[in-house]
């Protein structure tokens, strides 16, 4: 059975979230991190940089929320058709775990990123409901999952994005997200 280790609010819940949604069967491992289980030996095995989340399925070992949901894609999901559909996809998690991410957690970068972020992305939901059109994707996972975490570290006024606001909405009342994500907030 595959197993997903991670914290509380950890980014361990991004793959969580996925896991539901494909109902895949799976274990999580809660690492105490306050108690630094995630530094010891038996872990560092696992990711020798002692950050979570990470899988194991078998003797398959990987880390990186994004090389996570990519990989659970790949093997439970419903895989695109091809070569540039997966690089479409590909695009949207290297983009939620690296240009929006940053644009949110680094504070110097917030004020003249998040509003260019945030109005490209208010177009696109304006004329689609997912990020690839009327079907969610793992994209809507890993884009998602960071823009439902800008309420909990950012005062953040959203009417300017009504579109934003209305995908993030949508997102939370799914019930893997509810049963993830959303029973931490």
């Amino acid at each position: 059975m595959l197993k997903l280790y991670g914290g509380a609010r950890s980014r361990a819940s991004i793959v969580h979230w996925y896991l539901e949604e494909l109902e895949v069967p799976y274990e999580f491992v809660k690492l105490d991190m306050q108690a630094g289980e995630h530094l010891q030996p038996e872990y560092l095995k696992i990711n020798p940089f002692g950050k979570v989340p990470a899988i194991v399925e078998g003797d398959f070992q990987l880390w990186e929320s994004g090389a996570i949901l990519l990989y659970l894609m790949d093997k439970y999901g419903k895989a695109p058709v091809s070569l540039e559909e997966r690089a479409v996809i590909n695009q949207w998690v290297l983009f939620a775990n690296s240009t929006l991410s940053t644009a949110i957690l680094v504070e110097a970068n917030r004020d003249r990123q998040i509003p260019r972020l945030l109005s490209t992305l208010n177009e696109i939901f304006s004329k689609q409901t997912f990020l690839l059109g009327n079907e969610f994707t793992v994209a809507d996972v890993a884009v998602g999952s960071v823009l439902n975490y800008i309420p909990l570290i950012l005062k953040l006024d959203f009417s300017p994005y009504p579109a934003v606001l209305n995908y993030m909405n949508q997102l939370a009342e799914r019930p893997a997200f509810q049963k993830t994500i959303g029973a931490r907030t």
